[in-house]
């Protein structure tokens, strides 16, 4: 058995050191006040709804439909409307729209940090959004909320911007689990949307966010699951082909409602006046459409009940569907303050409903579920993220695999007709690029020996400095640096263009070897048995864009390799993703 060298030792299937604990410890902290934040949200929401629509200081919950306002109602979204515009020009402009973006957007630009105003005012006007009748859900700003909970805990504490992203991240999961009771959604939408990798430094605190919430949540009482389930179906080839339709058809409402939203954002961005008053022109739209639906409007989580208990007829879901799609999309495009999460649940379970005369017999609210998940999981491109939220949210794990059939069903239509989804689009609209397949990173699995050159041209300690400055400077010469090794093979350093003229210039005498010049220098090496990670780190410290292979061994040079070497990975790690070969051919078929 090989020994492994010291510098070796660190090697593993991860880099996660002690630290994380720590960290973890900190997302006890951030969980908690996550949490705190996100029953004051749902309870400000309820406040908001009962003195806006009926004038009552309560926390009862209300319905929209018994308002005694009459036709006036419509005008109570223009108001809040209004007041939201107001407090994001004067405030701060971070609270617009559904707040994930703007969570992706401070990891990638901000280094993860947001300020304490998107901390009180996102909240704040998404209760008063939702609260007058805005069709958002309250994941979306609690998620924003629990994230600058965790990014401002992390500005008060000596982190790395790592450390502070993953906070910000496990703030928002925990934000989710508040609302929901949905813990490893929450996680699973970290991984799939938020951190942008999958360690255990970032996954473990996330986790830990999510796990303290949800049993802090249940000290309280909270419900959960929040939308029991029982029903199901039993599987078959014809159920299983209708699994696949209903995700096919989550997939195209999916691309539907972010063409639909994306339009509306650029109608308005073509309007002669200052988006502050754009969501006070989405709360005429939301307030006809409530005259129309009042189940369209606020959260609506009474919809998602009805659908999945079976009790909303096919012409009640097809109404509820064509306005909830149309006033939130207005809405949203706006430039509202709410979330996407409830809203995709509600216009996905009403296409459920409205085609499960098509599909095979099922329990009552099944294939809403279905329609529910696929529509999530398309529209947001996380099909697991959706596949756990809905096994969770109803408390029934025997629909698991009907459920991540339509997701994936989901997920194959979105990526193949979309190149970004409604999350993404934001970003992208403001000139960043944001890729989401993770990988794993091709230098950390080749090593120097895979990629360097064998075939090395060398110089002798005994050639002067003349000489070296001669040979460098010849036509017949092929590369811009060359080791120097004496006679036994040993590498003494190397020779380039800019070291020979800083020589010159110092004054040292043409006819010194370059065995006197480099005697005692300090070189740095590079092995065929590490990885190039590493070597891209001894090649980024020493300012050098090449070094010699040596054997652990003897010490005798075996090998060059520069940058060029190391970006062949990449060519190769795409040309494994383009070209096709054929292995195995049948007797009698052509050769090529």
């Amino acid at each position: 058995m090989k020994s492994v060298h010291a510098d070796q030792r660190h090697l593993g299937d991860f880099t996660t050191d002690a630290r994380v604990l720590v960290i973890a410890a900190i997302a006890v902290v951030v969980g908690t006040i996550a949490l705190g934040a996100g029953v004051i949200l749902m309870d400000l929401i309820k406040l908001t709804t009962n003195v806006a629509y009926f004038g009552r200081f309560t926390l009862a919950d209300l319905s929209l439909g018994d308002t005694p306002l009459g036709w006036l109602a419509m005008f109570v979204p223009v108001i809040g409307a209004l007041i939201i515009g107001l407090m994001a020009r004067y405030g701060s402009d971070k609270i617009r729209g559904h707040g994930i973006p703007e969570a992706l957007e401070a990891i990638m630009l901000g280094r993860s940090r947001l300020d304490v105003k998107v901390a009180i005012l996102k909240p704040l006007s998404s209760a008063i959004s939702i609260g007058t009748g805005g069709p958002f859900g309250a994941e979306g700003p609690i998620i924003m909320t629990g994230g600058a909970i965790g990014s401002l805990i992390a500005q008060a504490l000596p982190v790395t911007d790592s450390e502070r992203k993953t906070l910000l991240v496990a703030g928002a999961a925990a934000g989710m689990t508040t609302v929901f009771g949905t813990p490893i959604a929450a996680i699973m939408l970290a991984v799939e949307l938020l951190l942008f990798e999958w360690t255990p430094r970032s996954f473990i605190p996330v986790a830990v966010a999510s796990i303290i919430a949800e049993v802090e949540r249940t000290a309280l009482h909270l419900p959960s699951p929040l939308f029991a389930f029982h029903g199901g179906m039993e599987s078959s080839f014809a159920g299983l082909g209708g699994w696949i339709l209903i995700g096919i058809a989550g997939g195209l409402l999916s691309g539907l409602l972010t063409q639909i939203v994306y339009a509306c954002e650029d109608a308005f961005l073509k309007l002669p006046i200052h988006w502050m008053w754009w969501p006070a022109i989405g709360g005429v739209v939301v307030g006809i459409g409530g005259l129309i639906e009042p189940n369209a409007l606020g959260v609506g989580y009474d919809n998602i009940a009805h659908m999945l208990e079976g009790n909303v007829v096919t012409k009640v879901a097809i109404l509820l569907l064509v306005v909830k799609a149309i006033i939130w999309s207005v809405a949203l495009g706006s430039g509202t303050s709410g979330g996407v999460l409830a809203p995709l649940l509600i216009i996905g379970g009403a296409m459920g409903i409205a085609v499960a005369g098509f599909l095979p017999e099922a329990s009552p609210g099944f294939w809403a579920l279905l329609a529910m998940a696929a529509t999530m999981g398309g529209t947001m491109r996380a099909p697991l993220t959706a596949t756990f939220f809905a096994v969770e949210l109803t408390g029934n794990t025997h629909v698991l695999v009907p459920l991540i059939t339509a997701c994936s069903a989901a997920h194959v239509v979105t990526v193949l007709l979309m190149k970004r989804s409604i999350l993404t689009e934001k970003i992208a609209r403001r000139g960043l690029h944001l890729t989401r397949e993770y990988r794993v990173d091709p230098f950390a699995l080749t090593r120097v020996s895979q990629v360097m050159t064998t075939n090395v041209e060398t110089v002798p300690e005994t050639m002067t400095l003349h000489g070296a400055a001669a040979h460098l400077t010849s036509p017949e010469t092929r590369h811009p640096s060359f080791p120097v090794v004496n006679a036994q093979g040993h590498v003494l350093g190397i020779i380039d263009p800019p070291g020979i003229l800083r020589w010159r210039r110092s004054g040292v005498h043409r006819n010194t070897t370059l065995g006197e010049l480099l005697a005692g220098a300090r070189n740095t090496l590079a092995y065929p048995d590490e990885y190039l990670e590493s070597l891209a780190d001894k090649l980024q410290t020493a300012n050098v864009s090449h070094l010699p292979v040596v054997s652990r061994d003897d010490n005798r040079l075996i090998g060059y390799i520069g940058w060029k070497d190391i970006m062949r990975v990449r060519t190769r790690t795409r040309s494994e993703d383009q070209d096709r070969a054929r292995f195995f051919r049948f007797r009698g078929s052509r050769q090529q």
